[in-house]
């Protein structure tokens, strides 16, 4: 998906952005960058592929380079960023979280009004560009920025770092946050409130769905206001967020500690222990445990020492042995226990399978998964949510293909809690992962522990919902 980080302060802030850009890697994998402004030497950008190795450790050894009191950092999924530019807006530097859909068509649009456009060396277009050349054509940045809205199909959240303060643009549908921060003598940007607890920033406020603020050391300016309307991903709590973050006010470890107990009080099965699988399962587990009334014991864990990071690599067959390579479980916990363990979601069910395999392999008499979401149906045409290429690569379609002979037939009932077609795939699942028993979260669960409004919250990859703003 990816994140981004931004602070003015009235002394340096290079350690602060540096920190702050570090604290959103669990977002991505693919590229890290920072840029700086100062009135005295200018821009200046530092971008480094993080696919072999880890952000503080491309940049640790050349933030002497970075000058100045205002920047602004990415974690990218994507392209590399940030990028610079010059234009009759002024010079600026631009970072996005975005996903656009009609990329070509936008390309196309802009190639036909004698607009440049470079390419990455693979020959696609860079999003981040076509987005820099949308805020160009406008009479001035806020203009600039209602373009990108017009025009782009799926999500775009933008930072500009300008020679006059940092400007941010959440979404219009706010599907990706953005969380201004204050502290003395500076204020900060993020996707990720956890940016903010160690550099001591407290939260100002949630930036609201397609309002853009300019910022400076000392003052805010609200340049747009927010749309009323809010289409925030609900995956932010189930698998994204890092535990300590807030999105909205709503904290992402007691939202999945919220429907982990929700789940406990009302599951029949008999288990011996509760276990998370690492690490965005572990907070359900753990509220589990405490609704259905058994201990929770660590009969996975990961080793955090080489496999920090919560992404993994793009090819398939190599994702496959990094997931296996990353958990270990215990043998002494397992032998011979019936055992419930906590994940976020199930998508393409391989690395679940082969982790059932290994859990019976070391002893485990029974094996029953309880999911923090309900099935995954449909694939995010808003944010780039793994690597999923497609609807069929989602293990509940195959199913229904199965079933059905058509992976499209009865969507609307397979999406249904408890419906006939709904118990058959759930179960059908169960039976090719070889687990003693399967259930997910209910649709309604996971809105009470997020607790805002469900028409606040994009819940398309359940139930096909959210098609009207594509």
């Amino acid at each position: 998906m990816g994140g981004f980080f931004g602070t003015i302060s009235k002394e340096k802030c290079v350690a602060d952005l540096f920190y702050g850009t570090d604290y959103n890697s669990h977002l991505g994998t693919r590229r890290g960058g920072m840029a700086t402004y100062s009135k005295e030497e200018g821009f200046f950008r530092s971008i480094h592929s993080l696919e072999n190795t880890y952000f503080r450790t491309k940049f640790e050894d050349e933030l002497s380079k970075f000058k100045g009191n205002a920047g602004i950092g990415v974690i990218s999924d994507t392209d590399a960023q940030p990028l610079l530019m010059n234009s009759h807006l002024g010079r600026f530097a631009i970072v996005t979280i975005a996903k656009i859909n009609n990329l070509e068509d936008i390309a196309n649009k802009l190639l036909a009004e004698n607009m440049h456009l470079s390419e990455f060396s693979s020959g696609r277009i860079n999003p981040t560009e076509l987005v820099a050349l949308l805020i160009i054509r406008g009479k001035d940045f806020v203009d600039g920025i209602e373009n990108v809205f017009r025009e782009v199909k799926g999500s775009c959240s933008i930072l500009l770092l300008t020679e006059d303060g940092i400007i941010a643009a959440r979404d219009s549908w706010g599907r990706t946050p953005i969380v201004l921060g204050r502290k003395d003598g500076a204020y900060a940007v993020s996707s990720e409130t956890t940016a903010f607890t160690n550099l001591d920033y407290e939260i100002e406020k949630y930036i609201g769905p397609g309002e853009i603020v300019r910022f400076y050391s000392d003052r805010v300016e609200v340049l747009r206001e927010p749309n009323k309307e809010m289409q925030i991903c609900s995956f932010l709590w189930v698998y994204y967020g890092f535990p300590t973050s807030n999105y909205e006010d709503r904290n992402v470890e007691e939202v999945r500690f919220a429907t982990g107990k929700a789940m406990g009080k009302t599951d029949d099965v008999e288990v011996d222990c509760v276990s998370g699988i690492p690490d965005s399962g572990v907070g359900m587990a753990i509220g589990y445990a405490a609704g259905h009334g058994v201990p929770y014991q660590r009969a996975i864990s990961k080793y955090t020492p080489t496999w920090p990071r919560s992404f993994t690599p793009r090819d398939q067959e190599m994702r496959q042995l990094v997931a296996k390579m990353k958990l270990i479980a215990n043998r002494s916990v397992l032998n011979g226990k019936r055992v419930l363990f906590c994940d976020d979601s199930i998508v393409r069910g391989t690395q679940l399978r082969d982790n059932t395999k290994i859990l019976y392999d070391y002893g485990a008499k029974e094996v029953h998964m309880r999911i923090a979401c309900p099935p995954l149906l449909y694939s995010c045409p808003f944010l780039n949510f793994t690597s999923s290429k497609g609807d069929m690569e989602l293990l509940t379609r195959r199913t229904i293909e199965e079933l059905e002979g058509d992976a499209n037939k009865n969507l609307e009932k397979y999406a249904t809690t408890d419906s006939p077609e709904y118990k058959k795939m759930v179960n059908t699942i169960a039976e090719r992962l070889n687990l003693s028993s399967l259930k997910f979260s209910k649709l309604e669960t996971l809105i009470e522990a997020i607790g805002l409004p469900k028409c606040k919250v994009c819940t398309h990859c359940f139930d096909g919902s959210s098609k009207h703003t594509l």
